[in-house]
């Protein structure tokens, strides 16, 4: 049976307290994790930034967006490994749905079709 693979996004946020050694650490971990357990798609850094709330006392942290394809039982793993890695204040994956507006218009014109020839 063929494996299912899902595409995915996730932004994790580190404390800027890691330093600039301990953040590409971490990076590079999540990095060559998701690699060896899926597809790397895109990985964008966006760097320092100001959090929207206090998290830990922090007001600042570190953010890292990886897109990326994998199968759904990961998804799980890669949570929990986010939630015991010190330095990781936030973290959230999201499956992203495939674009469906191009199945209903071929749907549509097909049922159109029987109509016009049933008004013949």
């Amino acid at each position: 049976m063929p494996e299912i693979k899902n595409s995915y996004e996730t932004v994790f946020i580190l404390s800027t307290k890691l330093g600039e050694d301990g953040i590409a650490a971490n990076v590079q971990k999540f990095k060559d994790l998701i690699a060896a357990n899926g597809t790397i798609e895109a990985v964008d850094e966006w760097g320092k930034r100001r959090l929207a709330y206090m998290i830990n006392k922090e007001t600042e942290g570190y953010y890292t967006l990886i897109s990326f394809t994998s199968g759904p039982e990961f998804t799980a793993e890669l949570d929990r490994i986010y939630k015991i890695t010190d330095g990781v204040l936030r973290a959230l994956i999201v499956k992203k749905e495939a674009p469906k507006a191009k199945v209903v218009r071929k749907v549509k014109k097909a049922a159109e079709a029987p109509k016009a020839a049933d008004a013949e």
